[in-house]
């Protein structure tokens, strides 16, 4: 993983709609990413309309990703949530199963989602990505949301 994020995109003019869903397991972390994310996307895009939707895990995040993408108008669909290595193979199943919904959602759907379902060895590393400062991952997330929607918007002609 990197260490360094990535550079500011330029300020948004547009008024955007981003939506988070996120995951309600390991509640401290994600709501680490949820609030950094949160407050990059308002410096990025000031006026813009935030909506954060929760759901239970990280399984089900696809599921409401997917219901946003197919019904709303989204600049940028950010999916939020924390999977901790434990002693069997299930975290890397549920990241890799999660990962690949994601994906597949966003060339269906023609819709920019930011994957921040992440997958940590220890809570060491939960922390470090999720609660502090310096490479928080929400924070990189709000930055790719905006940079896509800025590109997609130039791309669209709109």
């Amino acid at each position: 993983m990197s260490t360094a994020a990535p550079p500011r995109p330029r300020i948004a003019k547009a008024k955007r709609r981003f939506y988070i869903v996120a995951s309600r397991f390991n509640p401290r972390y994600v709501q680490g990413l949820v609030d950094h994310a949160t407050k990059e996307l308002r410096a990025l895009a000031p006026g813009a309309t935030i909506s954060v939707y929760h759901v239970p895990g990280a399984f089900e995040i696809p599921v409401v990703v997917r219901e946003l993408a197919s019904r709303a108008s989204s600049d940028a669909i950010i999916a939020c949530g924390v999977i901790l290595q434990g002693e069997t193979n299930h975290a890397q199943n549920l990241s890799r199963s999660v990962t690949d919904a994601l994906q597949r959602i966003a060339v269906e759907h023609a819709v920019a989602v930011i994957n921040v379902v992440l997958r940590f060895d220890n809570e060491t590393q939960a922390r470090a990505r999720c609660l502090e400062n310096k490479i928080n991952r929400g924070t990189e997330a709000a930055r790719a949301a905006v940079e896509i929607a800025n590109l997609l918007l130039d791309l669209r002609g709109s």
